[in-house]
């Protein structure tokens, strides 16, 4: 493994090759700090110390039609996590503002189901243009679904500047993990909001049994439909998910799939996404080497971590937190998670899965 050729591939803006991406997820325990710092080489190259804050907003939690079976909120998962149809548009507002406070440049608005309708592209559209009026700065994230380019056209118009979209796993693995729709639909949706003049968002999840040539696969896919953002999830074994069972991801594994992913993709922002706490535990500062862009705070169905703690890990490392609101993520106190005394996941499931039991759509009773 020829580290140092793969870093002078890189900050030329190129792919590592194929077989030195297997060779990153084969290494050894003893070879993941010199990965990561081979990676992080090229993450500073072409992003410094920035590190973007991403805020996500459930729109609409549960009930989806789809059978995805590393999902929470698939048709037939019986996981406890929020079901509620759409907030309405003040409750939207008001967590939007709490992310922008807390430091987020980007807010990501995510709506459970198989693709928006008409009606429902109208809704988020108009969600998007009054985000856009009050803070014309923030970048502007959606994740409905599967979309076509008209519909996508309605929502760039509105001000929505990246649409997210992950690919989750190889073509040749994702008969096994969802049937009520396919891999090549999921490309369509990614190619349809580039032809509309969105920014793809599109990644993968990492845990749900594929193999090491189907994450290279995937992470390859990525580059050649052109993403300008990919996050790395690695999968919640929800209780009540067909996928609860799957506990096969370790830190170090996990921190050699983000410093593949970067070396694959060292030009575009890579983000740690679900499962960075659960599974990376007390190796997340090495996150930051790799990845320049992290969720901050509760994701769809699950509770991160204290706000304070990844801002304080932020600036311990001596990275600083990018684009809107930057100056407040540096000293917030945030919305209970950030604050002193901040609160620890409310729930467990029996996977030690943290339930989101906090944050717009959950009744009061529950957050008590």
């Amino acid at each position: 493994m020829d580290l140092d050729a793969m870093i002078r591939d890189a900050v030329r803006g190129r792919s590592i090759p194929r077989e030195g991406a297997l060779e990153l997820l084969a290494a050894d325990d003893a070879r993941t700090l010199p990965i990561v710092a081979a990676a992080g080489r090229v993450r500073r190259h072409f992003f410094g110390t920035g590190v973007r804050l991403n805020h996500l907003v459930s729109l609409r939690s549960g009930m989806c039609p789809e059978d995805c079976s590393y999902c929470s909120q698939a048709l037939g998962s019986s996981a406890e996590i929020p079901r509620y149809t759409w907030l309405d548009d003040e409750q939207v507002h008001e967590s939007v503002e709490e992310g922008i406070a807390r430091g987020a440049s980007t807010i990501c608005l995510v709506a459970s189901g198989r693709g928006p309708s008409p009606r429902e592209t109208a809704r988020v559209a108009g969600l998007v243009a009054r985000i856009h009026r009050e803070h014309p700065e923030v970048h502007l994230c959606a994740c409905l679904g599967l979309l076509d380019e008209d519909r996508a056209a309605i929502l760039r118009e509105a001000g929505v500047d990246r649409y997210n979209h992950n690919l989750n796993t190889a073509r040749s693995h994702y008969g096994e993990i969802c049937t009520s729709h396919g891999y090549d639909d999921r490309a369509a949706t990614v190619r349809a909001v580039r032809r509309a003049g969105i920014s793809p968002c599109s990644g993968l999840i990492a845990g749900m049994g594929e193999s090491d040539e189907e994450l290279v696969d995937v992470t390859f896919a990525l580059r050649e439909l052109g993403v300008g953002s990919v996050p790395v999830n690695f999968l919640l074994p929800f209780e009540g998910t067909s996928l609860a069972g799957h506990r096969e991801l370790t830190p170090q594994r996990c921190l050699r799939i983000l410093s593949m992913v970067r070396l694959v993709h060292p030009d575009v922002e890579v983000r740690s996404a679900a499962g960075r706490e659960y599974h990376i535990r007390t190796l997340q500062p090495l996150v930051l080497e790799v990845a320049n862009s992290i969720f901050l705070g509760d994701y769809l169905t699950s509770e991160g971590g204290p706000g304070r703690d990844d801002l304080a890990m932020i600036a311990d490392l001596g990275f600083h937190v990018e684009g809107a609101g930057a100056e407040a993520g540096t000293i917030c106190l945030g919305d209970g998670q950030a604050g002193p005394g901040a609160r620890r996941p409310s729930r467990l499931d029996a996977a030690g899965v943290p339930l989101r039991r906090r944050g717009p759509g959950i009744p009061r009773a529950a957050t008590s």
